[in-house]
């Protein structure tokens, strides 16, 4: 076991997947610089500029290589820098990445990986700053992959490069060197779309991911010392997700909450709530909760405090669950 922050487990789980000689992995300063973040920070030097390549500014430009490469059959994994600059791309996401196994009638794929940086924190604000998790998730072809600790950081994204089709890999900026943890050293993966509890409860099911995870334990112990108990359900994967944990904790709690920083309308939340009412409906005691951040822009740094769900505001709405 090492002890490892979620940055440097992705930089060991890169470094493990650069083994394979059909691996490679391109963006901005992803090479020289070892990334914006310092994720790739060596590989250039272990495995060369030809493994480890240097783009130019074009995410169209990036996503569209990466996907050559995948259809050749080689299992590349694309940098974006913030999640903001993803958005050339996503002709080459929608139009393509996602589209190509139906498209040619299964007789070809595009196992690639698209890794980028979300979510507010770090005093970015805007393009830096987005969760814009929804539109991928409604993007047919593509899975959608959301680590919180430095164990399924590794595990998620070595089962992102191992897999036959194209994945979106989605990495909490505030959570890079936030927290440390234990991980096994060698490679090892985590299954894509099976949920991870938490924290275990009886009285509210606290639905979270990414960043939020965080937030929502921090929360759930809070509560615990006035004798709330909360169960805490870390999705990890979005598509697909594990619609049975969830639906299974909410029949015995007969509660929910759902957290997201991504904006409140039509955030990825919206889709578990009316899950839940499809599969759970009779064993709800109170409406279900949502605790976003704003149908706006991420705000400047001064008021970013403000958009960004806290644990606090998991606590309130827990309790108004409670109270339901």
């Amino acid at each position: 076991m090492a002890d490892l922050t979620v940055a440097r487990a992705l930089t060991d789980a890169l470094d493990i997947a650069l083994a394979d000689p059909a691996v490679v992995l391109l963006g901005e300063d992803v090479g020289a610089t070892g990334g914006v973040f310092r994720v790739s920070d060596g590989l250039r030097e272990a495995h060369g500029p030809d493994r480890v390549i240097d783009t130019p500014v074009a995410e169209s430009g990036i996503v569209g290589a990466a996907f050559g490469m995948a259809v050749a059959g080689m299992r590349p994994i694309a940098e974006i820098q913030f999640m903001g600059f993803s958005y050339p791309a996503l002709d080459q996401v929608i139009n393509h990445v996602g589209r190509v196994r139906n498209r040619s009638r299964h007789r070809f794929t595009a196992p690639l990986v698209i890794r980028i940086p979300y979510g507010a924190g770090i005093g970015a604000a805007e393009h830096h700053s987005e969760s814009a998790e929804a539109i991928y998730t409604h993007i047919p072809g593509l899975k959608v992959v959301v680590p919180s600790t430095p164990h399924d950081a590794k595990g998620l994204l070595l089962a992102a490069v191992a897999d036959d089709d194209p994945v979106i890999f989605l990495e909490p900026i505030r959570l890079y060197r936030a927290v440390r943890a234990e991980v096994p050293e060698g490679p090892f993966t985590v299954p894509i779309g099976a949920a991870r509890l938490v924290v275990g409860g009886e009285d509210v099911t606290v639905v979270a991911y990414g960043a939020m995870v965080r937030e929502a334990e921090a929360a759930a112990a809070e509560l615990a010392a006035s004798g709330t108990s909360v169960e805490v359900i870390d999705l990890r994967s979005l598509v697909p997700w594990d619609v049975e944990a969830v639906v299974e904790s909410v029949r015995r709690t007969g509660r929910a909450v759902i957290v997201h920083e991504a904006p409140r309308t039509t955030g990825f939340g919206a889709e578990i709530v009316a899950t839940i009412q499809e599969h759970a409906l009779y064993s709800l005691r109170a409406p279900i909760e949502r605790v976003t951040g704003w149908d706006t822009v991420v705000p400047l740094r001064r008021a970013e405090h403000h958009y960004v769900p806290t644990r606090a505001a998991i606590a309130a709405a827990v309790v108004r669950a409670m109270e339901g």
